[in-house]
């Protein structure tokens, strides 16, 4: 990986250093924010290595990463960890702050069907940008309406809906207010000239507290 070099000790030192620092990685050390959503997929927080191991034992053969970050520290070492361990890592950038494109959802869908299980899927934190492909994953692959499967996106997985990541309930909030209405499922409303991720970010407003603790306190990516 460009800038951390894992072959010494020394380059293994400066990007553990690097992890632990900048990706705020000493807050991951006790608290996983693991959630099993069926038993084929589990969502978390990022992984430290020493975690994925574990993750392995239990079964775990696939990784899936959802932040990108393809020059960071941590995908540097997740990257080697995986390939230590002999698990499939997937990547699959979506983000916390945009209403995700069609070609997003859809390839999303088609992730669900293509992975081996069982899996594991994170973000940074495991609570917005892992809330909203669980909820894809819930009702594509297990077939739950988008009203139980929009439950993926709460303050249990520590989601805050009222700050700029809330942009990602409003999503299935339209569906169910504008197109669920008409009889359309989710993929169709996804397909149809209706679905513009662009207008509805315009009309999403933030909560200012919610935006406050998001951007200012907690800084999620």
């Amino acid at each position: 990986m460009p800038g951390y070099d894992l072959t010494t000790r020394w380059g293994r030192f400066r990007t553990y250093l690097h992890y632990l620092w900048n990706d705020h990685a000493y807050l991951r050390l006790g608290f996983k924010n693991d959630h099993w959503v069926s038993p084929e997929l589990v969502r978390t927080n990022q992984p430290w290595p020493h975690q994925l191991a574990e993750w392995k034992k239990r079964g775990i053969k696939t990784v899936i990463n959802l932040r990108g970050g393809f020059d960071g520290s941590f995908y540097a070492l997740e990257k080697d960890a995986c390939q230590r361990l002999g698990l499939k890592m997937v990547d699959f950038v979506i983000t916390s702050r945009e209403v995700p494109i069609k070609e997003r959802v859809l390839g999303a869908k088609e992730l669900f069907e293509s992975i081996e299980y069982p899996a594991l899927m994170h973000c940074k934190s495991g609570a917005d940008r892992a809330g909203i492909m669980s909820v894809l994953y819930a009702h594509y692959r297990l077939g739950l309406p988008i009203e139980e499967a929009k439950e993926q996106l709460s303050m249990k997985y520590l989601h805050i809906r009222h700050g700029n990541t809330g942009v990602l309930d409003y999503v299935f909030e339209q569906y169910l207010e504008t197109a669920a209405p008409k009889g359309l499922t989710f993929t169709q409303w996804v397909e149809s000239p209706d679905y513009d991720p662009v207008a509805m970010k315009a009309t999403f407003r933030a909560g200012m507290i919610g935006g406050i603790v998001t951007e200012g306190i907690l800084r999620r990516e």
